[in-house]
């Protein structure tokens, strides 16, 4: 793949990929590192019951469940809110330190290359796993939360390394890739904690417990095996994409205040770009953090039925993404098929928010998977061609810990905002968001290609 003359600094072009195969390793490293990190999802309620149970009733973490209850009590709720408040909180723990460190590895990546940086983080992730399988305590389990979010810097430094292998013209259309795993990885992680979470160690094996041996091990297990897996296959195929040339231009690493990053960005097509995201991501997080309850609620959907309607939204985002957006992106320009993914996210929204019936819930999935699936590879691709060589993985990383942030903050708004005034109104203001960011694009510039 061959890369084209050099430009102008803004419109400079990555250079061509050491061997053609490198699209392919990055696919199966993607996919391999979003299986470990999901696997964790269908295990949530029970995690938090297990812990709460064993460690609830004192120290500080009956403290915080305290907190918890007592502020579902003033909001006129019973003690399953409590737990929902307090899920919310566990959850944004990871979510956090990803918004903290994911510029700070992107930028790292910057420069001294991505294999290297791609290494240290996949080693940490497996570290947080490791911990995870031996936590016999709340506060290992939460520690554990902490490593992995640390480390998590994969995204970033990958999405970084197809935009150094691929030309300008083909670069939105190959972030369709980074899309395609992480809807595979989406569907295989939480299928395969579903599955094993039934392998008990500790129960089959009862002294391991001393060794803090949970009824969660075996999956933390797997996914910290997948993450050696991953180091390995990073180490035997994984070509460095980066030029000396582009490291040579990068800015000083230093962990910053990611606020004070974002807020540094100089090119305003970037900033605005990135606000779009952020305002989307916060619209698709709440529709994922309320959709099972609704289902339950509307239609009294079983936790299997649940499985069901997510895995068919990720096979759907896996199609979109991995076929038909790049199709759009050959003969479209990227903000048109932004626009046109805003849109009909906002439709699906609506269609989920006033279901009458069960199958307007996978109408409205279809429509959703539809417009996420052209949303989130044509704003992956303008952030990069927005930006220099020398500041992709910097730029990819904010554009990370942005979604990291939307992780962290909208989950608990979004539960706490389905007991308060319904599922109806939590979709209708998603539906809300994904249109005020369509009106956000409007202002976006064509990329030079």
């Amino acid at each position: 793949m061959a890369a084209l003359p050099p430009v102008s600094h803004s419109a400079a072009t990555s250079p061509a990929p050491v061997k053609p195969l490198s699209l392919g390793v990055i696919f199966l490293t993607l996919y391999i590192d979003l299986i470990g990190f999901s696997i964790i999802f269908p295990l949530g309620p029970d995690l938090i019951a297990y812990y709460l149970k064993l460690d609830g009733h004192s120290g500080a973490l009956a403290w915080m469940l305290a907190q918890a209850a007592a502020a579902a009590h003033w909001l006129g709720h019973d003690q399953a809110f409590a737990a929902v408040l307090f899920g919310g909180v566990l959850s944004s723990f990871f979510s956090i330190l990803q918004f903290i460190f994911a510029p700070f590895w992107g930028t790292l990546s910057d420069r001294h290359g991505r294999r290297g940086v791609l290494r240290w983080t996949v080693a940490g992730t497996a570290l947080g796993y490791l911990v995870w399988v031996c936590s016999g305590s709340f506060w290992l389990f939460l520690l554990s939360r902490l490593v992995s979010g640390a480390f998590s810097g994969n995204l970033s430094v990958a999405t970084a390394a197809v935009a150094d292998v691929t030309t300008r013209q083909e670069r939105s259309r190959a972030m369709g890739i980074v899309g395609a795993a992480f809807g595979l990885g989406l569907v295989t992680g939480p299928m395969l904690g579903a599955f094993t979470v039934h392998f008990d160690l500790a129960r089959s094996f009862p002294a391991l417990a001393a060794y803090g041996v949970n009824p969660f091990s075996t999956p933390a297990l797997i996914a910290c095996g997948l993450c050696l897996v991953n180091l390995v296959w990073i180490t035997a195929r994984f070509q460095e994409t980066l030029t000396d040339a582009a490291r040579a231009e990068a800015h000083p690493v230093r962990l910053r205040n990611p606020v004070a990053a974002i807020l540094g960005l100089t090119n305003a097509d970037v900033r605005r770009a990135n606000i779009v995201a952020f305002v989307y991501s916060v619209a698709f997080v709440a529709m994922e953090t309320s959709l099972t309850f609704l289902a339950a609620e509307r239609f009294q959907y079983t936790a299997r039925q649940n499985g069901y309607l997510l895995g068919y939204l990720g096979l759907c985002s896996i199609v979109v993404q991995g076929w038909l957006v790049r199709r759009l992106l050959r003969t479209m320009p990227e903000i048109r098929v932004l626009a046109s993914g805003l849109v009909a996210s906002a439709a699906g929204l609506l269609v989920l928010g006033f279901a009458a019936q069960p199958w307007m819930l996978y109408a409205g999935l279809t429509l959703l998977a539809l417009g996420n699936g052209l949303v989130n590879p044509s704003t992956t691709g303008l952030i990069s061609l927005y930006s220099s060589p020398a500041e992709q993985g910097q730029v990819l990383g904010i554009f990370r810990s942005l979604g990291s942030l939307s992780r962290a903050i909208t989950p608990l708004l979004a539960g706490a905002g389905f007991f308060l005034f319904g599922g109806t109104a939590v979709f209708a203001a998603g539906a809300a968001l994904s249109l005020a960011a369509w009106g956000l694009s409007t202002r976006l510039t064509p990329p030079v290609k």
